[in-house]
């Protein structure tokens, strides 16, 4: 997506050779009209698959999420990293491991919001190594729901994230594809690949 890459050249701080900020636009301060792009082509991505939730995880991946879910014209539900007082029904629970934040984390979804009726789509913010996709692919296995694609908005394909996806069997869509943050800069790769 031209517009996202346009945006990660010129906002993005690369840290080191794994690691990307992206907090003026997305993990921190978010861009509507930017998201709302975004939201817009996941949406055209997975038109024809019969989506009836988006799920996601808190909380960089919600605004995309939200506006993914808008287009499609279906309920968005996050996966919740920290239990509230009014969470009391029962619990889809699993752990999920943040490279960035380098945390295990249990992460949680009402019983209610989700059944084997529903064709999830999920949605986030990155993919480094794959952990928080496949916990909310579990999230959704045990409500027996099927996990119909993965929605990426920035993909750090010299990681393992993509490979672990795909070999489970899930469609991995990412808007933008990094190859490479060498030399503080983000080295796209092309579309045709």
């Amino acid at each position: 997506m031209k517009t996202l890459k346009e945006r990660i050249l010129q906002d993005g701080k690369v840290l080191g050779e794994n690691v990307l900020k992206v907090d003026s636009f997305l993990t921190h301060q978010v861009d509507p009209l930017l998201m709302q792009e975004i939201g817009r082509e996941f949406a055209q991505i997975f038109k024809e698959e019969g989506i009836t939730k988006v799920v996601t995880i808190e909380a960089s991946g919600i605004a995309p999420a939200l506006f993914t879910g808008l287009f499609l014209n279906v309920p968005v539900i996050f996966a919740r990293k920290q239990k509230s007082l009014t969470m009391k029904e029962e619990l889809l629970t699993t752990e999920v491991y943040s490279f960035t934040k380098e945390v295990t984390s249990t992460v949680s979804i009402s019983k209610k919001f989700l059944s084997e009726q529903d064709n999830v789509l999920i949605i986030d913010d990155f993919l480094a190594n794959g952990q928080a996709a496949l916990g909310l692919t579990a999230l959704c296995k045990q409500a027996g729901a099927q996990v119909t694609g993965i929605g990426i908005v920035i993909e750090k394909s010299f990681q393992s994230g993509r490979q672990l996806l795909e070999e489970k069997g899930l469609r991995v869509a990412s808007l933008a594809r990094i190859a490479s943050l060498k030399n503080r800069q983000a080295q796209f790769i092309s579309e045709d690949e």
